[in-house]
């Protein structure tokens, strides 16, 4: 099982919240609305890869001192383990730049009440809204041979912020 880090840039937009999402362009999931993110490199913790990752992906700086982390969740691919990995997630709400397109991703704000939760993985409506709102999750979810959900498990906590 890799490890891979993905960031929910937010920001607030005409009186409601945001959350920097993008359709994934190559690689594992291609056609799915994602968060910027994706695997370690060598020597990184889960925080530089973050950071590394949003700056490829959408042309966003940030600062691993303002992230704050939201989730860490395993996911076995049942029928295909080697694309098991365990995702760190994040969300920060300061960052510098404007979002660009990349080889990876196409960027596009979504207010969070309009999430696309039909185009995005499968488990990310199980978890993605309670994480927003201001809990700490671990979870496993088990992913089928159609990239659906075969299994979960969920354990929440308060927040831990940076």
């Amino acid at each position: 099982m890799f490890d891979v880090s993905v960031v929910y840039l937010l920001r607030e937009s005409q009186g409601q919240w945001e959350v920097l999402l993008g359709e994934k362009l190559t690689g594992l999931g291609v056609g799915k609305i994602v968060g910027p993110g994706g695997k370690w490199e060598p020597g990184e913790n889960a925080e530089q890869a973050a950071c590394r990752e949003v700056a490829e992906e959408v042309g966003i700086s940030l600062d691993p001192r303002h992230l704050t982390p939201i989730a860490v969740v395993e996911y076995p691919f049942v029928t295909r383990p080697e694309l098991s990995q365990r995702s760190h997630a994040f969300i920060a709400t300061r960052f510098e730049g404007t979002p660009t397109s990349s080889p990876e991703l196409n960027p596009t704000w979504w207010p969070r009440t309009e999430m696309p939760w039909d185009a995005m993985w499968a488990d990310a409506k199980l978890w993605l809204p309670r994480a927003l709102e201001g809990e700490f999750l671990h979870a496993s979810f088990a992913i089928d041979a159609d990239n659906g959900v075969a299994s979960s498990q969920m354990t929440w906590s308060p927040l831990r912020r940076s």
